[in-house]
């Protein structure tokens, strides 16, 4: 049964737009926050409500997702809307944000009453908008099981992985992984083009055998076609980057190939594309 209370979403960009999408088209209202008007208007056409400030829509709803860059934003929202922050409110937090903040942040709301998780999100704006998306959930398990009507708004499947905290250090490890698939994808492709085979060939044959990966069917024609139209900003993978990086050292993790890739989406984002659609790492290459 769907909640009769309106949901709120604070952060209305590439995720929190698809967000509030799947959340209309499921049934439920929402009431939505940017610091952007534009994004804010945004949410008006589709039915959504555009609150004034996040403290209005803590004020006006008893779960509350966030969709922001980072911890220090999440931090700075909550810290506004303090007053807000009242016993057996729920906060949903997609940000993919520093494993260490999102636990400090779980205990600190904790005391207050507040049910908090880190819910973040595997998968593009895109795959959000197609409910394709898995949620890896750090917090009570209870808070989990209560919120799964809302998880499954937009995603295929959600898993609890611990305490708060947890869903953001798995998140790391997914990225890990899935950043360097396109980095192995960009760094295929263009070496089938200087060695003189044709790129889009190559990519079928990719497809076709035992190097396959899902990343070939999501970003490999937008790398052949250089149409870097944002899903997923590749600014906000070099954040994830950094952060892996910083995780690894404080716990001695050998992360050589990391290494690399950071330096790979500095030089994309030195040539201008932070911007632009992940895939773009394989302009680092030409």
């Amino acid at each position: 049964m769907k909640s009769r209370s309106p949901i709120g979403l604070i952060g209305l960009g590439l995720v929190g737009g698809a967000l509030a999408q799947r959340l209309r088209r499921a049934g439920f209202s929402v009431v939505g926050f940017d610091v952007d008007a534009a994004r804010r208007k945004a949410l008006r056409k589709p039915g959504g409500r555009a609150a004034e400030s996040a403290a209005a829509v803590f004020a006006a709803c008893d779960r509350v997702l966030l969709s922001l860059p980072n911890s220090d934003v999440v931090k700075a929202v909550l810290r506004v809307a303090a007053p807000q922050l009242r016993r057996g409110l729920r906060i949903i937090d997609t940000t993919t944000g520093e494993p260490d903040a999102t636990t400090q942040l779980g205990a600190k709301l904790a005391r207050r009453g507040v049910r908090y998780m880190d819910a973040t999100l595997v998968g593009s704006s895109a795959q959000i908008s197609a409910g394709d998306v898995l949620v890896l959930v750090g917090g009570r398990r209870a808070d989990f099981a209560a919120a799964r009507d809302l998880l499954a708004t937009y995603s295929r499947q959600s898993f609890h992985v611990g305490p708060c905290g947890s869903g953001a250090r798995m998140k790391l490890v997914v990225n890990l992984a899935l950043g360097l698939n396109r980095a192995v994808l960009a760094e295929a492709l263009s070496f089938a083009g200087r060695v003189g085979v044709s790129q889009t060939l190559a990519l079928a044959v990719l497809k076709a055998g035992a190097a396959y990966s899902r990343v070939m069917d999501t970003k490999g024609e937008k790398m052949l076609k250089r149409e870097f139209a944002p899903q997923a900003r590749l600014s906000q993978h070099l954040k994830d980057v950094r952060l892996i990086l910083q995780l690894g050292r404080k716990h001695r993790a050998r992360l050589p190939l990391e290494g690399i890739h950071r330096r790979l989406l500095e030089a994309a984002v030195k040539a201008g594309l932070g911007d632009a659609d992940n895939s773009a790492v394989i302009e680092a290459y030409r």
